[in-house]
């Protein structure tokens, strides 16, 4: 795919568009940081990212267990900063409102279909939504801000989501669209490293949750020009490992078809995927931190 010629309107202006974990099965065990604090901080980064320039943009995608969908769009909300009859702004009542619905809806759909064995959230479907928006926003007209994608994610990777989540980070790199992402699960995200190590964003894992608010702002809320010259947290190792195709577990070392570099944890003769027939010289025994390298694309 070729890349899309694009002018930005200064160094300094951005478009951030924030992916809100709201999976009910990690906020409702998390007992570090209750949701309505982790909302509290983040509406607040989200209302500095605005204060910041006046030309910021910034999209915020809910994902949640079964779905996911957009809950707020500053360019389509003239009254974000102004207070209605001294009640709430708007930034916070609208997205409030459609978080809410958002949500019934969320679990309306996980009532009618079948549980899945790790509760993630749908991280693949966010991240796809947030590239088609920077799309559209690419084609737009001569000038656009600068884009950037957020992840903001306290649920488990999702191993069936390997190939889907892996071809949204490296169109991410060939969009030049770095992701970063800020995890508050109990456990480093495979996922969320490998997107910001390729895309040339930045992870964090805040060590104190009572102080999200000063991570997002003081690490996040750098626009890509001032990254250049300040020094940003860099996570100390990156989990390569990929999920095989198989059992969708993730595994250390496994079998590639050399075809259509489809993963598996343990030999076939033939490949579920592209349907070649392995031979002795047909398949190659990989180590998993190589495959990331060479991820397919479905």
């Amino acid at each position: 795919m070729t890349s899309v010629p694009s002018k930005l309107y200064s160094d300094d202006v951005s478009l951030v568009v924030v992916l809100l974990d709201t999976n009910p099965f990690f906020w409702t065990a998390s007992s570090s940081l209750p949701f309505s604090q982790f909302l509290s901080h983040v509406m607040a980064f989200v209302n500095s990212i605005l204060l910041l320039n006046q030309l910021n943009q910034v999209v915020v995608i809910a994902s949640g267990y079964n779905t996911c969908d957009y809950i707020y769009d500053s360019s389509s909300d003239a009254s974000q900063l102004g207070p209605e009859n001294g009640k709430m702004p708007s930034l916070y009542s609208n997205l409030l409102q459609k978080l809410e619905d958002f949500m019934i809806k969320d679990e309306k759909l996980g009532k009618e279909q079948s549980q899945r064995a790790i509760k993630s959230s749908l991280l693949s479907g966010s991240m796809s939504m947030a590239l088609c928006y920077i799309q559209r926003v690419f084609r737009s007209g001569p000038f656009h801000p600068q884009p950037r994608i957020l992840c903001l994610q306290g649920s488990p990777d999702g191993p069936e989501q390997y190939v889907a989540v892996m071809n949204a980070i490296f169109s991410a790199q060939r969009s030049m669209v770095p992701i970063d992402s800020c995890y508050v699960g109990a456990h480093n995200s495979a996922f969320l490293q490998q997107a910001s190590y390729i895309t040339g964003g930045v992870y964090v894992k805040p060590q104190h949750l009572d102080g999200l608010f000063q991570y997002l702002t003081t690490v996040f809320a750098t626009d890509l020009h001032s990254r250049s010259f300040i020094q940003l947290p860099r996570p100390a190792g990156v989990d390569f490992r990929a999920s095989c195709f198989c059992h969708k577990t993730t595994i250390d070392m496994g079998y590639i078809c050399s075809v259509c570099l489809s993963i598996f944890c343990n030999h076939h003769k033939k490949c579920s995927t592209c349907g070649s027939v392995f031979g002795q010289a047909q398949s190659d025994t990989s180590s998993a931190s190589d495959l990331k390298r060479k991820a397919p694309e479905t």
